[in-house]
Order: C-alpha cells, then structure tokens, then sequence
C-alpha cells in the first residue's frame, strides 16, 4: 500500500467534508464525466443513476472517514472490489474513475482544489483502487 500521510487523510478528509454538502451534484457530475470519458461504462450501471450516486457518495464517505484507520476499511474496500468483478468492471476502468473522480473535486471544490489537494486524493485513490484491484484479480 503507498504510505498515506497524516497531512495527506487530512486534506482529503476536510476537502471532502466541503464536496459532501454537494453530493448529488457532485454524483451527477461524476456520473457524467465518466460516461463521457469512456461511454461504455454506461451498461454496466443497470439501476437507477440517482440511487448508484448516493450509494456512491456514502461509499467514498465512509472510505474518507476511515482513513485514520486504513486496516479497519481494508477488508470492506476488498469485499467491494470483488463485488465489482460481478458488475463486469475491468482493472483499466480504475484509471477512467480515478479521472473522473478528480475532474469532479476540481469541479466541487474550485480553488481550494490546489496541488496538495490534488495529489492527496491521487494518493488515497490509488492505494483504495490498488487494493479493490489485488482483491478481484488476484490469482491467490
């Protein structure tokens, strides 16, 4: 796992706590951009968008807030990456997330979306995917 820094958890913890107010807004921007990015995701989301934004936004909730205890939230973040496997998602498609996922805190967050910002959620994300991706695609 990369080596979040406690500076790190906590641009990532108070930025989001800005975007959270936002959440639908933000799950429609997410949702929008990544259909853009790669419009062949846009089958694999078989329920209702609103409802996949909100059960999305408390996910990330629930993975930011629990970044001050990585173990505790490993197995959860396992468990979904194998869920997702199911859902037909493919190792590449955690690069397009990873885009659309910044684009959209830049999109939230405006200026307070800064270099710092920025590279804690490159951080965060890519050890959470990393670990979603060893759990699905692990031949062990």
């Amino acid at each position: 796992m990369n080596d979040i820094t406690p500076e790190q958890i906590n641009l990532v913890q108070s930025s989001w706590g800005m975007v959270a107010p936002i959440s639908g807004t933000a799950a429609e921007l997410f949702y929008g951009r990544l259909f853009e990015l790669d419009p062949g995701l846009r089958p694999l989301f078989k329920s209702d968008i609103k409802e996949q934004g909100k059960k999305l936004m408390q996910m990330i909730s629930v993975a930011v807030q629990g970044l001050n205890n990585l173990d505790g939230i490993v197995p959860a973040v396992q468990s979904l990456g194998k869920r997702h496997v199911g859902y037909g998602v493919k190792p590449e498609h955690y690069d397009t997330v990873g885009v659309a996922l910044l684009w959209t805190l830049e999109k939230g967050l405006g200026s307070e979306f800064n270099e710092d910002v920025k590279t804690a959620w490159e951080n965060v994300y890519g050890t959470l995917a990393a670990v979603m991706k060893d759990a699905a695609y692990s031949t062990a």
